[in-house]
């Protein structure tokens, strides 16, 4: 292994993601549901971060650059599930997001920004009254820090992230925590008993708040590729087209 710090990734080397048209006709949310929000593609612009550290975990490791479609797929789910998709074995993918953790948390995650018009949304949704939680798929520290960083952890009643010791770690564990956190409680069939909205920009948070019956909002200004938003209950291209979904 070397220490080497990788080069930041080119633009250029990274697919173009494809969108897809929103939902024709879609009735709004409901504006009584609680909402639940992923962090990375959705409330800030963490891309490079993400990347950055991730090649550098690579280089770290001594291996091989990862392919443009793998790094375009990066920021969003569990960086241990691209791992084993790449084909490290658990040692190695162990001793990778140990690499990705150190540069990330004391430079990555400050190669971040958050998306225009998210700031006064998340303000006017609290100012409303809506029940609202970070449900994301990064370290749960991690994701307290960055949402103190931008001023905007005061919005959630709660920050659901993956736990340190890895027992919650896919979408629908953070989500069941954050569900767990917010006092709405789940039936026997694993459906919500009360209405939640899950707003998030790929597929694993459409198919993680699916399990328990929550509709997602797919915003397409974060990371998706294509096809991703197949499933969505609806789907926005805007800030603005958001906050009118959401009534606010």
């Amino acid at each position: 292994m070397h220490e080497t710090p990788a080069e930041q990734i080119p633009l250029a080397q990274i697919p173009p993601r494809i969108t897809e048209a929103p939902s024709a006709g879609a009735q709004p949310a409901d504006p009584g549901a609680a909402l639940l929000l992923d962090l990375d593609g959705t409330l800030t612009d963490s891309f490079a971060g993400i990347a950055n550290s991730f090649a550098h975990a690579l280089d770290v490791m001594g291996l091989p650059p990862a392919a443009p479609e793998v790094i375009a797929g990066v920021a969003g789910p569990p960086l241990l599930d691209t791992l084993h998709a790449m084909g490290l074995d658990e040692p190695t993918a162990d001793a990778t997001m140990t690499a990705y953790r150190a540069r990330y948390s004391t430079v990555g995650y400050l190669e971040n920004s958050v998306f225009a018009g998210i700031g006064p949304l998340l303000a006017d949704l609290a100012a409303a009254g809506r029940r609202m939680a970070v449900a994301t798929s990064k370290n749960q520290a991690t994701a307290i820090r960055i949402l103190e960083h931008f001023g905007l952890s005061e919005y959630f009643e709660l920050i659901a992230g993956a736990s340190d010791d890895g027992t919650r770690r896919s979408k629908a564990d953070v989500i069941a925590y954050a569900l767990a956190g917010l006092g709405v409680e789940v039936d026997a069939t694993g459906t919500v008993s009360a209405p939640v909205v899950m707003v998030g920009d790929r597929s694993h948070d459409i198919e993680g708040a699916a399990e328990f019956g929550i509709p997602t909002v797919h915003v397409e200004w974060g990371y998706a590729l294509d096809g991703e938003a197949g499933a969505a209950a609806w789907i926005v291209r805007s800030v603005p087209e958001l906050r009118t979904l959401l009534g606010v």
